[in-house]
């Protein structure tokens, strides 16, 4: 009798591994809006596009149409952006970039509905220095050189960070190259070194890191952009869902995607070599 228990268990699970293909109603295209606004001119730049059908392999369908600015609501400073045709972007005129401590407010105008987000400039932390070492293959990470951040993060609040770290001038954007964190274990990561165990390095390799400090909305984007990532669609995860923007419509109905980021932005660039 136990042995047809186990026999029909296995049959039932069988039969639940049928591949589902979801029946997504097609909402028609939706404006999706990237927007990158730090103190370092070369990172700024908004992307404005329409969205696509879940199953649709074809690109995203830009959008060069759109009047985009951005405004120092202190100063009421505007910067006008103009689009790229070779970059399929919109850049900040003269080169323009964010003043540590000013708050800034996204304005996007396309098809007649006019989208807004804010974001403080904020601080950055300090970054004293960056160290490498050699270590073998371990449990949780494999053989080669591993980076270690020292510095201080001198704030009670607001503490929500993201690095991008390019090897080679090959920025790492794979899904498990998302490296976010907050002060949940305290804000003295940085004080007694903080290894960074997620990525190695090899002999020669030029790395360049960039740590930002992010408004909470941006932060919680990205987050939820990273559980997208790793989400297979299987029977235990939950079904796709595009993240929350943090971007508004001004009036009227309709829908929005995408995020806008302001940010500081420490970059430190090192070469690995060989150590005596």
């Amino acid at each position: 009798m136990r042995l047809i228990k186990i026999l029909s268990m296995v049959l039932l699970l069988q039969a639940c591994q049928e591949e589902v293909f979801l029946d997504l109603e097609n909402v028609g295209k939706t404006p999706v809006i990237e927007a990158i606004w730090t103190d370092d001119a070369a990172l700024n730049g908004v992307v404005v596009a329409y969205s696509r059908d879940y199953y649709d392999t074809l690109p995203n369908e830009i959008a060069a149409h759109a009047e985009v600015d951005i405004e120092d609501m202190q100063t009421g400073e505007i910067v006008p952006f103009r689009f790229e045709e070779d970059l399929g972007r919109y850049l900040p005129v003269n080169g323009k970039a964010a003043t540590i401590g000013q708050e800034y407010q996204l304005n996007v105008s396309l098809d007649g509905k006019d989208y807004v987000s804010s974001g403080t400039t904020l601080e950055a932390p300090v970054l004293d220095s960056i160290t490498y070492e050699f270590k073998e293959e371990r449990f949780f990470a494999s053989e080669g050189y591993y980076l270690t951040l020292y510095g201080k993060i001198p704030f009670e609040e607001n503490n929500y960070y993201r690095l991008i770290l390019t090897r080679n001038d090959t920025i790492l954007n794979r899904r498990s190259d998302y490296f976010l964190f907050d002060d949940t274990f305290g804000s003295s990561i940085l004080n007694n070194g903080f290894e960074l165990t997620a990525f190695s390095f090899k002999k020669d390799d030029e790395v360049k890191l960039q740590m930002l400090r992010l408004n909470k909305p941006a932060y919680d984007y990205l987050n939820q952009v990273v559980s997208l990532l790793f989400s297979d669609g299987g029977l235990f995860s939950p079904p796709p869902e595009n993240p929350q923007s943090n971007i508004s419509l001004m009036q009227g109905e309709g829908r929005v995607l995408g995020y806008f980021m302001t940010a500081p932005v420490l970059t430190r660039k090192v070469v690995i070599q060989e150590k005596d």
